[in-house]
């Protein structure tokens, strides 16, 4: 086993060849390259659909540790939490003393991430694909970091299979209809989801049409943008915190009333990492948010 033991050096090489890896299983460079993995069972997990990898591949009892996102499978949430993944302090992961961070991409803030790598931790960041092909190298790679490789090809043989399942039941859709994911209401004002997103990524994936097309990311969205978008249904993360909004109270926003969705009470709330995870479950939440948009 590898611990701290190992030279600055050593262990850099590490993160650096894992990193490239990663990246490589994305399709993001022309060939794999060459890595070396850290045998470790104390490993930081960052990103709810890396820590749910992690236990699909049978590898749950070397986490130390998650942050806030990760909250399923439900053991996750025994662990210690060091905090939301875009919001971490550097003295609150190694507080855990990791030996091995697999993350999502995005991560941080920067200078967090900057000391981690000062400390010489491995730290091997898994690139975020919203579709199929995503998922599969997002499984790949963290089963290389790991050094679980056999059993990220049988998860990654079967996801394809869901992911196929999903597809030829989905084929059936000849009207997609106008989907407005809205991350957030605070203030009066709607945040939504266009393009590039894991919102967009799965609302196609379920045989919708992403409703705003002018713009990539999250952005607020004018009144005369929501009345040109004319979204049939509202989609939304399934959660009670200070960002979500009643039904009613919803529909009611003057900028929202105009659109189909409203007159039609048309809204659909999932819970947030199964919906927009694109992990192992991403199949599944497609085909469940399909049935929620069409009937079925």
């Amino acid at each position: 086993m590898m611990r701290r033991t190992l030279s600055t050096h050593v262990q850099k090489r590490l993160a650096v060849g894992a990193v490239l890896l990663a990246v490589a299983a994305s399709g993001l460079l022309p060939s794999p390259a060459k890595s070396q993995t850290v045998d470790t069972d104390r490993v930081l997990s960052i990103g709810g659909s890396v820590t749910e990898i992690v236990y699909a591949l049978g590898q749950g009892h070397r986490l130390v540790a998650r942050d806030t996102t990760s909250i399923f499978p439900e053991v996750a949430n025994d662990l210690p939490d060091v905090g939301y993944m875009r919001a971490l302090s550097a003295e609150g992961v190694l507080s855990v003393a990791p030996e091995l961070i697999i993350s999502e991409d995005g991560a941080g803030p920067p200078e967090t991430i900057e000391a981690l790598e000062a400390a010489a931790i491995p730290f091997i960041k898994i690139p975020d694909v919203y579709d199929a092909e995503g998922v599969i190298a997002k499984v790949r790679a963290v089963g290389v970091g790991l050094g679980a490789e056999d059993a990220a090809t049988a998860l990654a043989d079967q996801i394809t299979a869901d992911f196929a399942n999903a597809k030829k039941q989905l084929e059936s859709v000849n009207a997609p209809k106008k989907v407005l994911f809205i991350l957030s209401t605070q203030g009066g004002r709607i945040l939504a989801s266009g393009m590039g997103t894991a919102a967009d990524g799965i609302i196609e994936m379920a045989g919708g049409t992403n409703a705003i097309t002018a713009f990539d990311g999250y952005k607020l969205l004018t009144d005369e943008a929501i009345a040109i978008a004319a979204p049939d249904v509202i989609l939304m993360m399934d959660r009670s915190d200070d960002h979500s909004v009643e039904n009613e109270a919803l529909f009611a926003m003057p900028a929202l009333v105009p659109t189909p969705a409203a007159q039609n009470r048309a809204i659909v709330r999932m819970n947030g990492l199964y919906l927009l995870g694109f992990g192992p479950r991403t199949a599944q939440a497609a085909l469940d948010l399909n049935a929620a948009l069409y009937g079925g």
